[in-house]
């Protein structure tokens, strides 16, 4: 058995800022989950709808891999990134990193991961590997997963090579620092400004702020064409609520994020959209639970509540991002 001496276990609700702290608490540095993904921009929204897919992607966060992209940046680490075809040589690139004792972020297909109860392909999903053996490799993955937990090496090699939405070729990654990290009442500013900027100004109509408005339309095409409504709905209320998707999970965490900023900068526009954001996770959990009932009863009552909540919460979330972008 190989695992790494001391490895310290980093416990987060999201996928990607779970294996993000995970990598950053074994090189010292300290930050709260909800500080990762702020200080990242994380928060967006993305509607997506393909025809190979069962029921439409409802996105709370950036695209993937672009919250380690920008945590890095603005922190000034060293991000180091493999990607190969040859899932060989991917397994190769990782024990190395194990045997060196520096844990390795990956990116995953929760669908083959031995320990993932909901079985769907999703190839945006991340872990963090600290030790393998002849059977398993060791993860750390997200406080619902079970945070320490194991999969057969056979089950990782299809997860990380798994093709489709999302997905990326053997994805691996590790951080270095190379100095001294910045002040974080020094780079808050610049991190909520970006993120607002991205958000109010979309480059499609099913991104950001319009992107929420047009799912308040777009329920309505999903309802009628769905081929098993209650398993639809009911699967996509838990993905947006507490898998990682979209949401009130990133609400959660952003508000918290701006709670976080409010004490350090005492900028009250921040504390005021914090506010806002307070509110508007309310709103998302209040969607997810009638997208349940939808599951529960087919009855299309429930999509047109639904509706109108999705097109209150995107005037409420350009409200709260005009107010960041002016900070």
């Amino acid at each position: 058995m190989m695992k790494i001496e001391n490895f310290k276990i980093f416990k987060g609700q999201h996928c990607e800022t779970n294996a993000i702290g995970n990598l950053f608490v074994n090189i010292g540095i300290n930050l709260s989950e909800p500080m990762i993904f702020g200080l990242a921009s994380g928060l967006g929204y993305i509607f997506w709808n393909m025809k190979i897919m069962d029921f439409p992607f409802m996105g709370g966060r950036t695209k993937p891999d672009e919250i380690t992209t920008n945590i890095c940046k603005i922190l000034n680490l060293k991000l180091n990134r493999s990607e190969t075809s040859s899932v060989k040589t991917a397994w190769e690139i990782v024990k190395k990193q194990i045997e060196h004792s520096v844990p390795v972020g990956l990116k995953l297909d929760s669908y083959h991961l031995d320990y993932f109860t909901n079985k769907i392909h999703f190839a945006g999903h991340y872990a963090t590997i600290y030790g393998y053996d002849e059977k398993y490799a060791y993860l750390v993955d997200t406080i619902q997963q079970g945070s320490s937990v194991k999969t057969s090496l056979g089950n990782l090699a299809l997860a990380r090579n798994e093709k489709g939405p999302m997905s990326s070729k053997n994805l691996s990654f590790t951080i270095e620092k190379t100095g001294k990290l910045p002040d974080v009442r020094d780079i808050i500013p610049q991190a909520i400004i970006c993120n607002a900027r991205d958000f109010l100004n979309p480059p499609i109509k099913n991104i950001g702020y319009k992107g929420i408005e047009k799912t308040g339309k777009e329920i309505f095409k999903w309802f009628e064409t769905s081929k098993n409504i209650s398993n639809d709905f009911t699967l996509q209320a838990m993905l947006m609520e507490r898998a990682g998707t979209g949401g009130a999970l990133f609400r959660n965490i952003y508000r918290d994020f701006l709670h976080e900023s409010f004490t350090i900068t005492q900028n009250k526009k921040i504390g005021t959209a914090r506010d806002h954001y307070i509110e508007i996770a309310k709103m998302w959990t209040k969607v997810s639970g009638l997208f349940n009932q939808v599951g529960e009863t087919k009855d299309i009552e429930y999509v047109k509540q639904a509706s109108v909540l999705l097109r209150s919460i995107a005037d409420k979330e350009k409200t709260a991002m005009e107010i960041l972008e002016k900070i």
